[in-house]
């Protein structure tokens, strides 16, 4: 493991601050950052949780913080199913009301933790089920990438979400490896990408074209539960819409 010395310097190169800019939010001297990445000076469990919330860390990394340093995490991290437990009521209760709509939930490394049947459909058509990795499919997927009719631009919406994913997350071996996959295939482009960018499946006679929205859960305190998203599909256009809601019905009520 890493000195608090080391994570707190390798987090603040990574936030793009020098010791000054640190200081100056954390309300402390320059020198005093310098001592604490150098090892004279021990930081106490206050000052770490300061650093780490004027850095804006993920509950992972303040964890890693506070152990480097040898104290306790903040929040002891929980088994993915023992921490979604609580909620997981309210997960599926809001991807149940979204119906016909596909909706998903994914962990930190896009992993599906839970989708409702119109998600299970889609998805399934193209061979992604429960527990299955949405990025690994997306590089791997031969089925996926054909159904894909915009396959390009998901791509490149998809590696400016990871990358800014890995710039929030910080290190991670498995965003290092998917964000050079897929930047091997994209053409870089000074063309921004349109303000939405819809996935379009082709799945036989059909043609879907779905936007998402993604919701986390604000005030989590649990590891787990900080790095759970909630993705919402909704129809781009009419011929979407009225499909959906031919093979699906209407939306849930009550």
């Amino acid at each position: 493991m890493s000195t608090f010395g080391e994570t707190l310097k390798s987090w603040r190169h990574h936030r793009h601050l020098s010791q000054l800019d640190l200081a100056g939010v954390a309300e402390v001297s320059a020198r005093h950052i310098s001592f604490l990445e150098s090892g004279r000076a021990r930081p106490s469990r206050g000052m770490i949780l300061r650093l780490a919330q004027r850095m804006n860390l993920p509950h992972r990394a303040r964890n890693d913080m506070l152990l480097s340093a040898g104290y306790a995490p903040a929040a002891a991290p929980l088994r993915a199913e023992d921490a979604l437990a609580p909620v997981r009521d309210a997960i599926r209760w809001t991807m149940e009301r979204h119906m016909p709509y596909p909706a998903y939930a994914i962990d930190r490394h896009w992993q599906i933790i839970e989708m409702n049947p119109a998600a299970a459909h889609l998805l399934g058509a193209v061979g992604i089920g429960l527990g299955d990795g949405l990025v690994t499919h997306l590089i791997e997927n031969a089925a996926l990438r054909d159904a894909l009719d915009n396959l390009d631009e998901v791509l490149r919406h998809s590696l400016a979400r990871l990358r800014t994913e890995a710039a929030h997350f910080g290190a991670d071996p498995r965003f290092d490896a998917w964000i050079a996959r897929i930047a091997e295939e994209v053409t870089p482009s000074d063309d921004p990408l349109p303000p939405i960018v819809p996935s379009i499946y082709r799945l036989g006679d059909m043609r879907l074209s779905l936007f998402a929205t993604i919701g986390q859960f604000g005030t989590a305190e649990d590891v787990a539960l900080s790095e759970v998203k909630l993705e919402l599909m909704y129809p781009s256009d009419e011929a979407t819409a009225r499909q959906l809601h031919a093979l699906f019905g209407t939306a849930a009520e009550g």
